[in-house]
């Protein structure tokens, strides 16, 4: 392995403050903050917008997307639907 070409891997802080959650884990992420972990040790702190708190895959709270209203509007913009051209594949 070549000497002085791979980032330092280190213990990091990763903090979601949406949700008041963080978690200790490895990383070569750069950071400028410091936290103070419960094991009272000081660690870099990396912070997120989204994590397995937050996101709505995780948490079971999605909110559904209106896909069929979309597809109306579209139709309706530029005037043409996919049952009148014959379906996917252009051939009518």
């Amino acid at each position: 392995m070549k000497r002085d070409i791979h980032p330092e891997y280190r213990p990091v802080v990763f903090q979601d403050p949406s949700v008041d959650f963080a978690f200790l884990t490895r990383s070569t992420i750069r950071t400028n903050e410091t936290i103070v972990w419960e094991d009272g040790e000081t660690y870099p702190l990396a912070r997120v917008e989204i994590s397995s708190a937050s996101h709505p895959f995780f948490t079971g709270k999605q909110k559904l997307v209106d896909t069929a209203g979309r597809v109306e509007r579209f139709e309706r913009r530029y005037g043409r639907t996919a049952r009148g051209r014959g379906g996917a594949g252009g051939r009518s």
